[in-house]
């Protein structure tokens, strides 16, 4: 029986039993019942009725909430794994893959210079793929145990993450939860993390901004630093992989994604949904 079903029996039988009761005296049971006695009587009607037959219903009330209980346990931990597999997806398994790329190229390398090039290279891929596991086992160990934590939160955290690198972030974030699905919010956050990640290792930036606002019935979300940049061909070189997941996250949803750069002015990732229509800025 469903906890609709259980709730509502729990409000009515009490009143249905009082009627029934009341039916009863008052048609066939008056001539050899008093109205005194009859209205004693009413309270330990209803009191046998909760006794035989709500406890049983309190009963069935309290396994299904357990059910529900077990449930969202079981659905937070899906989702901590599924958040595990995305950073490791997106950072580690792209950070291991140029690692072989780039042994490849060692192992070709003829002469001394080229192969000191290529070890310093396989040297900063290591170091980028040690700060990418410590992430994730700081994630891991402040992951919270519910789903009820507020999605702003985790917002909130990818600049903590970037003011701790040493990034002045400025957070300018006017959508609300409620105008994104539960899917729409977990990739979103993949893309601005993908983004954020791509500032902190690869810029050189000293400022950061994130900020995100309606668009419409959508929303147009902006990650902008102001770091060494780079040309359009730089962002879609070989062995871009994190702009590529970010780009095919979003068409994957529907929306579109930009990145634009120069060399004096930075990076600027834009992700725009016009489920609504909306005018650029």
């Amino acid at each position: 029986m469903s906890y609709a079903k259980i709730k509502w029996l729990i409000l009515l039988l009490p009143t249905v039993a009082t009627g029934i009761w009341e039916y009863v005296r008052h048609q066939a049971l008056l001539p050899y019942l008093s109205m005194e006695l009859g209205n004693v009587l009413t309270p330990f009607i209803v009191l046998l009725v909760t006794l035989t037959l709500l406890t049983k219903l309190f009963r069935m009330l309290e396994e299904t909430l357990n059910q529900l209980q077990k449930g969202q346990a079981m659905k937070a931990a899906f989702e901590e794994r599924e958040q595990l597999a995305r950073e490791l997806h997106d950072g580690i398994s792209q950070s291991l893959f140029l690692m072989s790329v780039k042994l490849d190229k060692l192992e070709r390398a003829q002469d001394s210079d080229d192969r000191a090039a290529a070890a310093e290279q396989i040297r900063a891929t290591v170091r980028h793929v040690y700060e990418d596991v410590r992430q994730s086992i700081a994630n891991l160990r402040t992951a919270p145990v519910t789903t009820d934590v507020p999605w702003m939160s985790a917002i909130r955290g990818l600049g903590d993450e970037a003011n701790a690198n040493g990034i002045h972030t400025t957070l300018d974030w006017r959508l609300s939860d409620g105008m994104l699905t539960g899917k729409e919010q977990v990739e979103l956050l993949a893309i601005l993390r993908e983004s954020v990640m791509n500032v902190r290792k690869h810029s050189n930036a000293s400022t950061l901004l994130v900020e995100c606002e309606p668009f419409g019935s959508g929303f147009r979300a902006v990650v902008q630093d102001n770091g060494s940049g780079g040309e359009q061909t730089d962002f879609w070189a070989k062995g871009r992989f994190g702009i590529r997941m970010m780009r095919d996250r979003a068409v994957g949803m529907g929306w579109t994604f930009t990145i634009t750069g120069s060399k004096d002015q930075g990076t600027k990732v834009e992700i725009v949904n016009k489920r609504g229509g909306g005018h650029e800025k």
